[in-house]
């Protein structure tokens, strides 16, 4: 039999153990939680680095470690908020646009549209208002757009929409005091692949009265700008995806042209407007493949195209503050350059 002493000793050292590996675990997890933000201040200017997982980021921002971006922003008083423009009527039900922009405007100023996401089915134009008011600030005119969800229609209602949103920018912009002719697009997950859609030339036709409605001369869009959307609907992942399939109404066996003529890869030519790109490494929703193929398909006809991948960040990586100041720097400097 074993003396008492002896079990007691077995005991300890088992408990010795075990407190050890769990105080390693403990230290490595902390190591891990702060090694984003070390590696961020110890590289100044270069993507923020995230978390690889939602949960962490959550954690993070609970803990106070992260900061969310202000989403809800008062209204400057040197902004002026125009609200509720109806743009299109659909069966009784008005589509509308806010329009955001300095009071102190001496001209024309560069129009930057911004476009929700929510997989087509949700979201709402108020979603980017902290986008609106911080490039209002900056002397940009801005506006934000609502389009027909799928709870009301399915593809390709809501880019018929933006199109049509377009084509009602592109005719008043002397009435709100911006450019037509230097007009961009913007936007994050579905809004991405939507501004992406129209910029690239979906739907080009004439209005039956011999004006051309093209994706690269409609109302002279400039740039676009993706935050995370998809750009191709064909792929293995994409096409069985139930956020898809709901888009599009009909399984691609029923009707594979429909994949492709919903994704912007399918519309791009040499003349397409310059494109910037964000998009986080970790976005287990819209793989980061999406972006790399387009890139690389931009890079080969010559368009001018900027990809940010932000290492580490899954999607809507853009609510956490310093990945919004991040995107809000890198789109400054793509607009001076493009606008």
């Amino acid at each position: 039999m074993f003396s008492k002493n002896y079990l007691k000793n077995m005991v300890l050292k088992v408990l010795k153990r075990v407190l050890t590996g769990l105080l390693i675990l403990v230290v490595i997890s902390i190591l891990l939680f702060f090694t984003p933000r070390i590696i961020s201040a110890l590289r100044p200017g270069a993507p923020p680095v995230g978390y690889h997982f939602e949960s962490p980021v959550y954690l993070a921002v609970w803990s106070g470690l992260e900061k969310l971006a202000d989403l809800k922003p008062e209204i400057p008083p040197e902004i002026e908020e125009l609200k509720n423009i109806e743009y299109k009527n659909v069966n009784g039900k008005p589509l509308q646009l806010d329009i955001y922009r300095p009071t102190d405007l001496t001209g024309p100023a560069p129009l930057l549209v911004f476009i929700h996401g929510g997989s087509w089915k949700g979201g709402k134009r108020s979603d980017y208002l902290v986008y609106l008011v911080a490039f209002a600030q900056r002397g940009y005119v801005t506006a934000t757009v609502s389009y027909r969800l799928l709870g009301d229609a399915p593809y390709p209602a809501c880019i018929e929409d933006i199109n049509d949103a377009v084509r009602w920018l592109c005719a008043n912009g002397e009435n709100y005091g911006y450019d037509p002719e230097r007009i961009a697009l913007i936007g994050g997950s579905a809004g991405g692949h939507l501004a992406m859609l129209s910029a690239y030339g979906w739907g080009d036709r004439s209005d039956g009265e011999g004006n051309e409605f093209s994706g690269n001369n409609r109302c002279q869009v400039r740039a676009v700008v993706n935050i995370y959307g998809p750009s191709d609907l064909t792929t293995a992942y994409a096409r069985n995806h139930r956020l898809v399939t709901d888009l599009i109404a009909y399984s691609f066996e029923e009707a594979p042209y429909l994949y492709s003529e919903a994704s912007p890869v399918y519309y791009l030519d040499r003349n397409d407007p310059p494109t910037l790109i964000f998009h986080g490494t970790s976005d287990r929703l819209v793989p980061v493949s999406q972006s790399d193929d387009l890139k690389a398909k931009l890079d080969f006809l010559g368009v001018p195209a900027v990809y940010h991948r932000l290492p580490l960040w899954p999607h809507t990586m853009d609510v956490v503050k310093r990945v919004n100041k991040f995107c809000q720097e890198k789109m400054t400097e793509f607009f001076e350059e493009y606008l």
